[in-house]
């Protein structure tokens, strides 16, 4: 009888242990939700003026659904006139090394490439993460390009973009990105009426 007392203090320690444990955890998700999304907007808004063309105006905010029926966030550049001066726009790709990653391009009213920022992304420390502008000047080659005329492909694929050493799938997957937005912009622009 002894034996079975044992095991059920054993089971009663281990059980309150657990909901110990899952209630330290939920009280720390609650306390961190908040900031963490926070910050992710924040990261946002800094990589949206960063990518947007000069104008004065206003920005619209819209959502597209792309392809793979994902929204794709759209902030468009509206002159003083109603013109569209260029747009920023949330863009991702699936095919990166550590599977997804997002990106926030701008574009001026040609379809230019203003500049480009990470947004998140979790590709491999020291190769992958050149992505990122404090690491490395790869994302530096699509500002100024216009994708109608600079292939977005890695030169080993027959493109104009010089990937990263070590790194082509995370290379290969931010042209896929780009070319993403791209071609979001392209449609906005086509069906923009004033």
């Amino acid at each position: 009888m002894a034996k079975n007392d044992s095991i059920w203090r054993l089971v009663i320690v281990l059980t309150c242990i657990s909901l110990l444990a899952a209630l330290a955890l939920t009280g720390v998700y609650a306390l961190t939700k908040g900031p963490i999304e926070q910050g992710q907007r924040e990261k946002k808004e800094k990589a949206l003026q960063a990518v947007l063309p000069e104008y004065e105006g206003t920005v619209r905010d819209t959502v597209i659904v792309d392809a793979d029926n994902e929204e794709i966030p759209v902030h468009l550049a509206i002159g003083k006139d109603g013109e569209l001066c260029g747009a920023g726009i949330e863009t991702y790709t699936k095919k990166a090394f550590a599977g997804r990653f997002d990106l926030m391009v701008g574009f001026d009213a040609e379809g230019t490439i203003v500049n480009t920022e990470v947004i998140k992304a979790g590709e491999t420390p020291g190769l992958g993460d050149k992505i990122n502008k404090d690491k490395s000047n790869f994302a530096m080659q699509f500002n100024h390009q216009n994708p109608a005329d600079f292939q977005l492909v890695v030169k080993k694929d027959g493109g104009d973009v010089d990937a990263i050493t070590a790194a082509t799938i995370s290379s290969r997957a931010y042209c896929d990105a780009v070319q993403r937005a791209y071609d979001i912009f392209m449609k906005i622009k086509e069906d923009y009426h004033e």
